[in-house]
């Protein structure tokens, strides 16, 4: 098969966990439809396949070069994978971004690996014992069915996108790459900050426990190395290391001032030799609460989110170059935001990676939208076990990132509150508690919106659209009296437990329908009524935005959204990331502090960044 002149997405997908040696398999690769999901009994296991495709794309999407967006039940993979020479005599481990929906891969013909969910990583072992004269033929199938519960996101379950879901995602939509490891070999860290001490908490799995091994861990800055500490590596599954550091050398990674420390982690032999290391970085800083306040480092940052929906126009759910992932955090930061809720989507581990070193404040969220299977009132949601089991991987793959403020496992999942336990409930206490038992470190929301299944969650909100900005401004006026607006059925009929005086924010609000480009005939939606100029726009976001800025108990918000997607055009931006209205405004509108800010001594006010040109 002839070579990509260009490898796209050439870039190392796994930013805090990084090894020097590793091989990017994007590009070309052989590709077949399965619609009958008949391809094993088919033999395309055993056969080339008919097509191409350009990986990391999934099919949907035009940067993939097949461009078809209709339903995928099983699409087919092949390609064949050279080690290098110098990576004779050690394991080779192959990695997949993410693959929607249930994938499986073999390697010659025999079953390497299973992995069931479309957006989070698996690993298969390549070879036991890298042959370096040996090309291994790999083949992956995946399942991507139109029916049945299954966390989906925003992917349309009708042939074209409609109101809030878009083109669908099927099979591998990120990176494909393999790297070498030696036999007792590193596993992924878990990086605590720790700012009451000044101190990092590294907790390093190792492969195996091998009597006299170590994992050295060493802290460094711009100015050199801080601090090095050790520990056994025989004696636990992970090995923990504890690294105080120097009080001249405290800097606290915050918005103004996203600070990012190197680590180096080393596997000692029981010579005392390398026999595996990575590189990676962290940030110091603390998330707390106190009262209906959110900390940062112990100071109240009000939370001016945007919703983030991650769709690009020719690559769906997969940015068209890693500039693309870091030129959305400067859109937003450009207009006045200080964070993201990455909606309905686990982002590309990039994207966090710019985010660290942006002080870009981030909601990580699953994308769970597909649990509704339509049944009767009350019982409509039918989330499995394998919700929780994804989001898992979720929380694991990205705990060490300082960007991330807070979780959110779940996404407007309404459903009737009545009195039986339904699986509704028990898969979202499942998530909630998984969730902090996974991440004591961060707020966790148990359900975005609605349907709130858990008494005293960390924290409360609600989604309201409302457009005028003094209705908004009566809607919200309640959390004074400690009764805040909550998200219900039309009829009243209740979806969440009761409000206990959590901190609470508008995760969902504004979602100003504008388009001033729209033509007779074209799909285009937004919330209320269209403003009929830019000036009532700037009028309608100025006024909503200053309700909850002004509001001493609310802790932040997030606007809807950052950029139109296809039909919902209610974007600060335009789908494909021009300006279509004054952004500086929209920043103006949100410059100021907070009441929440404003109450507590030492609290932060927004500082001024250079909007970037759009």
């Amino acid at each position: 098969m002839p070579e990509n002149p260009v490898v796209p997405r050439p870039e190392y997908p796994r930013p805090q966990f990084v090894r020097a040696a590793w091989q990017c398999l994007n590009g070309t690769w052989q590709f077949e439809r399965d619609p009958g999901d008949s391809g094993l009994e088919r033999g395309l296991l055993d056969r080339d396949l008919t097509g191409e495709i350009i990986v990391p794309f999934c099919p949907e999407a035009p940067l993939s070069g097949v461009g078809d967006p209709d339903f995928h039940p099983a699409v087919w993979y092949r390609r064949t994978v050279e080690v290098p020479e110098e990576w004779a005599g050690q394991r080779v481990l192959l990695h997949f971004q993410a693959v929607d929906h249930d994938a499986t891969v073999w390697v010659d013909g025999v079953e390497a690996g299973r992995h069931r969910g479309g957006f989070t990583p698996f690993t298969c072992d390549l070879t036991a014992a890298a042959d370096p004269a040996h090309t291994y033929t790999v083949v992956v199938r995946a399942r991507d069915p139109r029916s049945g519960p299954q966390a989906r996101g925003k992917q349309a379950t009708t042939y074209e996108g409609r109101g809030a879901r878009y083109g669908r995602t099927t099979g591998i939509w990120q990176t494909v790459w393999c790297e070498p490891v030696p036999g007792p070999h590193l596993g992924r860290p878990r990086i605590t900050p720790n700012v009451a001490a000044s101190a990092f908490r590294v907790t390093v799995p190792v492969s195996a426990n091998r009597a006299g091994h170590e994992v050295r861990v060493t802290v460094s800055d711009q100015a050199g190395e801080l601090v090095q500490a050790r520990a056994r590596a025989d004696l636990d599954l992970s090995a923990e290391v504890w690294l105080p550091l120097p009080d001249d050398r405290v800097r606290l990674w915050r918005p103004e001032d996203p600070h990012l420390y190197d680590l180096r982690i080393d596997l000692l032999d029981g010579d005392g030799a390398v026999a595996d290391t990575a590189a990676s970085y962290a940030g110091l800083r603390s998330v707390a609460i106190d009262g209906h306040a959110v900390l940062l480092n112990g100071e109240a940052c009000f939370q001016r989110l945007v919703l983030d929906q991650g769709y690009y126009p020719d690559g769906l759910m997969t940015a068209p170059t890693d500039e693309a992932l870091r030129r959305d955090i400067e859109l937003a930061v450009a207009a006045g935001f200080n964070g993201a809720r990455l909606h309905q989507k686990v982002f590309e581990e990039r994207y966090l990676y710019h985010a660290d070193r942006a002080g870009f404040l981030v909601w990580g969220e699953f994308g769970d939208w597909g649990a509704n299977t339509g049944g009767p009132a009350g019982d409509n949601q039918q989330p499995t076990a394998t919700f929780v089991t994804q989001w898992l991987e979720a929380v694991e793959r990205d705990y060490s990132h300082p960007s991330i403020v807070g979780w959110c496992p779940l996404n407007e999942t309404w459903q009737r509150l009545h009195d039986r336990i339904t699986v509704l409930d028990d898969v979202t206490l499942g998530m909630y508690l998984a969730t902090k038992a996974a991440d004591p470190t961060r707020p966790v929301l148990d359900a975005s919106g609605y349907a709130h299944r858990v008494p005293g969650a960390d924290v409360y909100d609600s989604h309201c659209y409302e457009q005028d900005p003094e209705v908004f401004g009566k809607l919200m006026a309640g959390l004074a009296e400690g009764e805040p607006y909550v998200n219900a059925d039309r009829d009243g009929t209740a979806w969440s437990v009761p409000y206990r005086g959590q901190p609470y924010f508008c995760s969902e609000f504004g979602g100003i329908w504008w388009n001033p480009d729209v033509r007779p005939g074209e799909s285009s939606w937004g919330y209320g009524e269209r403003p009929t100029s830019e000036e009532e726009l700037q009028r309608r976001f100025a006024g909503l935005v200053g309700v909850l800025l002004d509001d001493p108990r609310m802790f932040g918000y997030c606007y809807t959204q950052l950029t139109d997607v296809f039909q919902e055009q209610n974007g600060v931006y335009r789908f494909d990331r021009t300006s279509k209205l004054d952004v500086s405004r929209i920043r103006a509108a949100q410059h100021r502090p907070a009441a929440i800010e404003r109450a507590r001594p030492g609290a932060q006010a927004p500082t001024s960044t250079t909007s970037p040109t759009t």
